[in-house]
């Protein structure tokens, strides 16, 4: 496939191009970096953005069999001022945009248009399992997962098939959220964050990518898309299995007080939580490479 890529110098990205490229795939990578656009990147070709207008490198999206857009700053990134919410929004928005508009204005439109999303579209949602079919929830972070799938769903009438990927929390062993959640066991004061009651929608990184791969060879799946394991866990269970996986005891739980006194309205992120099932993609037939957490931990930290 011809494939346009948002985005494919983040966690989730490097690792997707790679995957791309193995199979055979021609992929455009779209880059606000003047060098990278200017670098030889042997089966990839860079083209440059600014992320948020048209220019010349709308020109790529014609003719493309699908574009992925994994556009957006983090969300862990920084507490939520407003300054950083509007950041974060227009980071999300304007990118989704400038693809639709690129879609709209190509000759041969690309027949898959996959954009990212995340589970944080359902709320804090203590019980209850999260499925493609819940109502959007309340708060920033679903106010924004809603904000930006509305963006994505115009290319629908365009004649392209949209799916939204409503990810969990993304583990790898070379960024995301691992890092993070492992030093304190690394230091032996790792334990549940709160009272460890919340759901963590946790995924591996190659089933992220394998679930991408499968939406786009599988034009019958289409609307949003839950990429997160199978086998959800609360947050204190997944707190002894990282434990276990790293030889370290999980005693130390974080307050809830404390959490939000260092993170404030993006405390609500950690604290609260949806138990998310893939059930569009277990539907269809993929299976996951790592659907359980003892199985994801070992392959990135064993």
């Amino acid at each position: 496939m011809d494939i346009v890529l948002a985005g494919g110098t983040g966690f989730i990205g490097r690792a997707l191009r790679e995957a791309l490229i193995a199979r055979g795939d021609s992929v455009t990578l779209l880059t606000r970096d003047e060098t990278a656009a200017n670098s030889d990147w042997g089966l990839m070709k860079a083209v440059l953005w600014d992320g948020k207008t048209s220019g010349d490198w709308a020109a790529a999206v014609d003719g493309a069999d699908a574009v992925i857009n994994l556009s957006g700053e983090s969300v862990a990134e920084g507490r939520w001022t407003p300054e950083r919410k509007l950041a974060l929004t227009k980071s999300r928005l304007d990118s989704t945009r400038a693809l639709v508009a690129a879609i709209a204005s190509a000759r041969k439109r690309p027949k898959v248009f996959l954009s990212a999303s995340a589970v944080g579209y359902y709320g804090i949602a203590p019980e209850g399992v999260m499925t493609e079919s819940s109502p959007q929830g309340s708060g920033f972070l679903a106010a924004l997962c809603g904000q930006w799938e509305r963006e994505a769903y115009a290319a629908e009438k365009l004649g392209v098939r949209v799916a939204t990927l409503r990810l969990g929390v993304v583990l790898g062993g070379d960024g995301g959220a691992l890092a993070k959640m492992a030093l304190p066991f690394k230091l032996f004061v790792g334990g549940p964050l709160g009272a460890g009651a919340q759901h963590l929608p946790w995924v591996h990184r190659d089933d992220v990518v394998g679930g991408i791969l499968f939406l786009l060879d599988h034009e019958k799946v289409f609307g949003p898309v839950n990429l997160a394991a199978p086998h959800a866990l609360r947050n204190e269970e997944f707190s002894e299995a990282l434990g276990r996986a790293l030889h370290r005891p999980s005693w130390a739980p974080a307050p809830a007080f404390l959490i939000r006194l260092a993170l404030g309205e993006m405390a609500e992120m950690i604290l609260g939580g949806q138990h998310a099932e893939p059930h569009r993609l277990l539907d269809a037939g993929y299976e996951f490479k790592h659907p359980t957490a003892e199985a994801a931990l070992a392959d990135i930290l064993g």
